[in-house]
């Protein structure tokens, strides 16, 4: 059942786990805009947004570290800790400002959703900011649990997330399937022992293939299709 207590459609996984950023919004735009000014603010020169690209989907601390990296400024220890520390308020200015949703993300959750399956975003991106996006986009609305990056709870490529949304959906481990766009999406996905589908197309330098997922699609238009594929596949 989903939130609404309705039992999924027959073909449809009881619950699906959806990745954030790459997935359901691209938010590199805000990311790299938060990444500039964070340099900009120790004299550095910016990046580009196509270099900040492929810096994402770890969290912010690996973020910061490959930033200054970039830059020929290696970070570790309690240099890193303060450098993260004063980009969590600058990324908290750009959560919205030039992030936009994927085509088909607001309709595939909706779709989902109406045919009784269980949705959560679980992202490395921190709590207050998955949260604070996934409300602005109306993701929530869709959603019976979100879980972003807390420092009690391991991060993807960890199963630790994963296994909290479906304890908090009470979804069965073998009635789930994990979508995402990453290595640390099918890293995850397979520790937590769930299937993975990969959108195409995302942040990584991997092509989807190459990452093995059980399924990759080209767009999220075509996930509910390829969910029924995957289940028929599975059983």
């Amino acid at each position: 059942m989903n939130a609404d207590g309705r039992p999924p459609q027959d073909g449809l996984p009881e619950a699906v786990l959806f990745d954030l950023d790459g997935t359901l919004i691209d938010s590199v735009p805000d990311i790299a805009a938060a990444t500039n000014e964070l340099l900009a603010h120790h004299g550095l020169e910016s990046l580009r947004v196509d270099e900040v690209r492929l810096m994402v989907g770890h969290g912010v601390t690996p973020l910061v570290q490959r930033a200054f990296a970039a830059r020929s400024v290696p970070l570790d220890g309690e240099a890193l800790t303060r450098r993260v520390a004063e980009m969590m308020p600058i990324y908290g200015r750009h959560l919205v400002n030039l992030t936009v949703v994927l085509p088909g993300a607001s309709t595939c959750l909706e779709t989902l959703a109406q045919a009784g399956v269980k949705l959560a975003v679980v992202s490395n991106k921190p709590m207050p900011f998955t949260q604070a996006i996934c409300d602005h986009y109306g993701f929530s609305r869709h959603l019976a649990a979100v879980q972003g990056a807390v420092e009690t709870m391991a991060k993807k490529p960890a199963p630790d997330m994963l296994h909290a949304v479906l304890d908090a959906m009470g979804a069965g481990r073998d009635r789930a399937v994990m979508v995402g766009d990453g290595e640390a999406d099918v890293k995850a996905a397979r520790a937590a022992g769930l299937p993975v589908v990969i959108l195409r197309g995302g942040y990584g330098a991997e092509s989807a293939e190459s990452l093995a997922p059980d399924l990759v699609v080209d767009s999220l238009a075509d996930l509910t299709p390829a969910l029924r594929r995957l289940h028929s596949r599975l059983c």
